[in-house]
């Protein structure tokens, strides 16, 4: 079981290589979905969860707890997908939504300008060359704003990928084997450590939704930290009746063996 993730900038073949080495793999290809399975599971707008990882942050987004809310939920819902199987995304932020996991293969695409303004201006008719370039620069650029406010990275870095492809000289077809091919590296099988760290994840990041989703306790910031179904809760809370109901939303969790309750009153 392998967990491929493919990053690209606007109007790059993201979606048509995911596709491919996805029909080809014979293996799931998500993308929306997650957004989708993230707004329905915690009664989120589906466009308020679309703006917040495509587009730039407004100031008022940084004084507030929204960024913190909306990335837990969208990684909630990712887990819950990349713990039943091999999958390929190409949606929002994968190569950043389940970190520490060695078996995920991170892709980031690259393609010439040419390419992409000929793209563009075969999806937006009403766009001449430059208002192609001009599309083309601000949609990277909110993303790169948006990656660096939820994540603090660049994400058109490729120190943060396995393997960086550029279509220049590639064909979608080649691009889609080499993806194949390394995925099928030793480097990212699965491995006993590997799939216990996804289940970890998946657990504390479905405690961290439920808490974010709770309209009591979701002003404050608590640290949940699992292992192997042991979960630990700390930070700092006004009442002895909040501290209760953080340790019932984190028991009625699936995959809870224990509580080890840390929290303590202001």
């Amino acid at each position: 079981m392998s967990i491929i993730t493919i990053s690209r900038g606007t109007a790059s073949g993201g979606q048509a290589l995911a596709e491919l080495v996805a029909a080809k793999l014979r293996w799931p290809c998500l993308s929306n979905e997650v957004i989708v399975e993230a707004a329905k599971r915690y009664s989120v707008p589906e466009p308020e969860l679309v703006k917040a990882f495509e587009t730039a942050p407004t100031f008022w987004e940084k004084l507030t707890a929204s960024r913190r809310v909306y990335l837990t939920f969208v990684q909630a819902a990712m887990c819950e997908y990349a713990v039943h199987g091999n999958l390929v995304y190409h949606g929002h932020a994968g190569h950043e939504l389940l970190p520490g996991i060695s078996h995920v293969l991170k892709v980031r695409l690259v393609a010439p300008m040419e390419s992409r303004i000929e793209m563009v201006m075969e999806r937006h008719p009403h766009l001449d060359r430059k208002g192609a370039i001009r599309y083309i620069q601000q949609v990277d650029e909110e993303r790169a704003s948006r990656m660096r406010y939820l994540f603090g990275v660049d994400w058109r870095d490729p120190h943060h990928y396995d393997l960086v492809l550029n279509l220049d000289k590639l064909t979608l077809e080649t691009a889609a084997d080499l993806v194949i091919q390394a995925s099928q590296w030793e480097e990212f099988q699965p491995t006993t450590a590997s799939m216990r760290a996804l289940q970890n994840l998946a657990l504390s990041s479905r405690i961290r939704a439920a808490l974010d989703a709770h309209p009591q306790l979701s002003p404050y910031d608590i640290g949940v930290d699992v292992a192997d179904g042991v979960v630990t809760l700390s930070g700092t809370l006004p009442t002895e009746e909040a501290i209760r109901a953080v340790v019932a939303t984190a028991e009625h969790a699936s995959g809870v063996t224990r509580i080890v309750n840390q929290l303590v009153r202001k």
